[in-house]
């Protein structure tokens, strides 16, 4: 048996991004496995989310959140697409300035472009990786744009 004492190495806890978290996101995602999979990695960096499975009614559904600073758009929504939910959204003055992130299967450098030209302020290509996107959730949640779709 040894006496050695640990190295602070081995006593440090795992460090994650530098992330605020208490900030505000909200999921706009109607796949159940895809929101728990979003849910679960926001979760790992401290981050909790609301969720909300349609653009119907997301800008009054945000409107009884207290704050909100993300929100994750599934383009491909039942009733009303990202599109139309991200136009409300903007009409809305009180979520102006709130990042709105597409979030899709469908991901290409056309649907990329498409989202920007529609005013998204990034975009996330599906099926997500639980590697990147802790880094790719910080550098969202500090105001630099994220376009990444492979």
């Amino acid at each position: 048996m040894s006496d050695q004492t640990p190295s602070a190495s081995d006593t440090q806890p795992i460090r994650k991004p530098n992330i605020p978290t208490d900030a505000a996101v909200l999921v706009v995602e109607d796949n159940v496995s895809n929101f728990v999979l979003i849910a679960r990695m926001l979760g790992y960096l401290g981050i909790h989310c609301e969720w909300k499975t349609s653009g119907y009614e997301v800008v009054e559904y945000a409107d009884t959140l207290p704050r909100l600073d993300l929100i994750l758009m599934d383009i491909r929504l039942p009733y009303e697409d990202g599109y139309g939910a991200l136009k409300k959204i903007r009409a809305s003055e009180r979520f102006k300035k709130v990042a709105i992130i597409a979030v899709t299967a469908e991901a290409s450098v056309e649907q990329m472009k498409k989202a920007k030209d529609s005013g998204f302020d990034g975009f996330l290509g599906k099926p997500l990786d639980p590697d990147r996107f802790p880094d790719q959730i910080r550098r969202i949640l500090n105001g630099e744009p994220v376009w990444e779709y492979d």
